[in-house]
């Protein structure tokens, strides 16, 4: 069985329809646009020297060993 009020419009507050947008104004033009002037970019020197892949250069040190543990020294006798 249908309800005869399915049909019916309620008009509810709030659910007027919406006002039309404000027209946009656009800001009048003097000329071009300046161009911005973007700041050069440099290399930054890092502590250490770098080789061409960008990780430090490797050096031998008499402390450690070729897996970079330390070289254990003899104590004394």
């Amino acid at each position: 069985m249908r309800d005869k009020k399915d049909n019916a419009t309620i008009d509810l507050p709030g659910f007027e329809p919406a006002a039309p947008p404000a027209p946009v104004v656009e800001p009048k033009r003097s000329g071009p646009r300046a161009r911005r002037v973007s700041l050069k970019q440099e290399q930054l020197e890092l502590l250490e020297e770098t080789d061409t892949t960008g990780l430090p250069v490797w050096r031998r040190d008499n402390q450690l060993d070729l897996t970079g543990l330390p070289v254990w020294a003899p104590g004394p006798t």
